[in-house]
């Protein structure tokens, strides 16, 4: 066994933390777990990746052989065994195809004054000096000069305290630059105010407090840079802020889906050290899953207890600065949460159409205004004998969605989601080509059509919304099962919305956990209510990439069941009339 094995810090905590060892939330304890699953499946087809322990120690060796320059005096640098293990999984883990690093983003999140940025600088100085590319940029990037200076600082810090390391740097603080002399990469600080725009192309990107952003723009145009690069590495650092509107809320929400599972990204490392939605937040020894380095020195620790109690005694903004800054925790509503992410994974399953050939089903179908995401959905139920002896039923959840070429390179560009790996999962049916914005429903129905033939289905009723349908309801009809319109409001919808949420939490829905366009839709929807509290779904507030249709296709199916269940189906054109005099628009009846 080689001394990189023995001495694999990496792994070694992992372990520790996985087996409860050490006091860590369900986040941080999820990106151990995902560490110790992919060392298990490593150099498998369906994991092109590998680990390499003494890659990992390069880069804490490297660490470790830095000085401290602020404070009283000059300090030689000791990383945590959690710092460590940041560090040594992001630059441990590389590709089977090209021997490149895997990780090509990073996303840290945890309570203020825990050595964020400080990390960053670590991970800059090294890459630019010691990576191996020469002629590289590499920025430190924030809303503010400011801000992005901090990172830089660190870098600089490093720099001018270490004789050794001075000799392979030139820093320019007046430029807020440096250069290192045996590579010629540059490391400069860049912000948003003084004019960051498209078209970087850094071999690393260290992007501050992602909370204070007011969009995704600087991330998007940073990442979107990289991708001629064989090797990249754009790393988000942030504190939690209490702003639920954010792309850093969005982005939050997305990595926390790839820790559970219910997302892909095996380029993206993730690492986030808050409490638990049920801790007491007043528990001393819990603030340690979101202060790893505060806790680790008894008068830092003794400070975060007195910020505590000025918060608890007063109330108000200071208790709300110390869930957010001191804790890391969102200040939000559980209530407007359509369905809990750990009630979804619950119900995935392996199953897939295969499994339901030959068996009847109810469709519900969400078109799209223009060219975003089309989607319909298959409802399959299958009764049940529970442990109480009572009849029941558990619905499967079968989803296809579809968006033009066009529009599609446009979602590629500016959201958080992964349309193209998504295709390639054949999850979204793409059409037409890149000049193309506008979906072909003529088109989505000959596949609803081939999906029955092809699974011999049977289809018992069709819901859709009847905004944007007048021009397909003909073509509809000859599936030769009921249509109805389902209108999009709250007393229309209240029944299976409200149904939906007690089957996922009761576990009695069932999906292909492989559908990640699925789960995604489900995890961004939130509740919406009206005077009479009745409610429907609708995406999460300002979250403008935040895609809900599979959601709402599958609320209609069930909605088609409902009222099937009640009898109330009425012929087709009645009820479009009815629909339409109800917007003010003129009939011929």
């Amino acid at each position: 066994m080689s001394s990189a094995v023995v001495n694999d810090r990496v792994t070694k905590y992992a372990r520790e933390v996985v087996a409860g060892n050490i006091t860590s939330g369900e986040l941080h304890r999820l990106a151990c777990k995902r560490h110790l699953k992919d060392l298990d499946r490593q150099n498998t087809e369906k994991f092109p990746y590998y680990y390499d322990p003494d890659k990992a120690n390069e880069i804490i060796d490297f660490a470790e052989t830095l000085t401290i320059a602020e404070g009283d005096e000059p300090k030689a640098l000791t990383l945590l065994d959690s710092q460590a293990f940041d560090l040594g999984c992001t630059f441990g883990w590389y590709k089977t195809s090209n021997n490149k690093r895997r990780f090509r983003r990073r996303y840290k999140s945890m309570a203020r004054q825990n050595g964020k940025t400080f990390e960053n600088g670590i991970i800059g100085t090294y890459i630019a000096g010691f990576g191996g590319y020469h002629y590289g940029k590499l920025f430190t990037v924030a809303t503010k000069k400011r801000q992005a200076r901090l990172a830089w600082e660190e870098m600089s810090k490093f720099i001018t305290i270490d004789d050794d390391l001075d000799d392979y740097f030139d820093v320019k603080d007046y430029k807020s630059t440096v250069l290192a002399v045996n590579t010629n990469c540059t490391i400069e600080a860049l912000s948003r105010e003084a004019g960051l725009e498209d078209g970087f192309r850094s071999i690393y990107s260290s992007i501050d407090e992602i909370h204070q952003h007011r969009d995704n723009k600087i991330y998007k145009a940073l990442y979107n840079g990289t991708r001629s690069l064989p090797e990249t590495l754009v790393s988000m650092i942030t504190t939690r802020g209490d702003n639920l509107n954010s792309f850093c809320k969005e982005m939050d929400d997305y990595c926390i889906n790839i820790l559970k599972g219910t997302a892909t990204a095996e380029d993206f490392f993730i690492d986030i050290y808050c409490l638990d939605p049920d801790d007491d937040i007043w528990d001393p020894e819990n603030w340690k899953k979101a202060n790893p380095f505060i806790s680790a020195d008894s008068e830092r620790f003794e400070t975060l207890k007195i910020d505590a109690q000025t918060a608890k005694d007063m109330g108000g903004s200071d208790l709300r600065d110390f869930i957010t800054k001191c804790l890391n925790m969102w200040v939000q509503n559980a209530d407007i949460q359509f369905i809990q992410a750990d009630k979804w994974a619950n119900c995935g399953s392996d199953r897939t159409l295969e499994d339901f050939r030959g068996k009847s089903c109810f469709v519900g179908l969400d078109l799209s205004s223009g060219g975003d995401l089309t989607t319909y959905a298959l409802e399959f139920d299958e009764p049940y004998v529970n442990e109480a002896h009572e009849q029941k039923e558990k619905y499967y959840i079968y989803s296809h969605s579809f968006m033009p070429r066009g529009r599609l390179e446009e979602h590629i560009a500016t959201d958080l989601a992964p349309y193209d790996l998504w295709e390639q999962m054949e999850l979204i049916t793409v059409t037409g080509g890149v000049n193309d914005y506008k979906n072909d429903y003529k088109f989505i129905i000959k596949h609803l059509k081939e999906i029955k033939e092809e699974y011999d289905l049977t289809f018992l009723g069709i819901g859709i919304d009847p905004h944007n349908a007048d021009g397909i309801l003909s073509e509809l009809e000859e599936f030769g099962c009921p249509v109805v319109l389902i209108v999009q409001s709250c007393k229309s919808l209240n029944d299976a919305t409200v149904d939906i949420q007690l089957l996922v939490k009761s576990g009695d829905v069932e999906y292909n956990k492989r559908d990640e366009l699925l789960s995604w839709s489900f995890l961004n929807a939130t509740i919406v209510r009206n005077s009479f509290d009745e409610i429907k779904v609708d995406k999460k507030p300002g979250a403008r990439c935040a895609r809900i249709d599979p959601v709402d296709a599958t609320i209609d199916a069930h909605a088609c069941r409902l009222k099937n269940k009640k009898s109330v189906i009425v012929n087709i054109d009645s009820e479009m009339d009815r629909y339409l005099k109800a917007m003010g628009w003129k009939t011929d009846n």
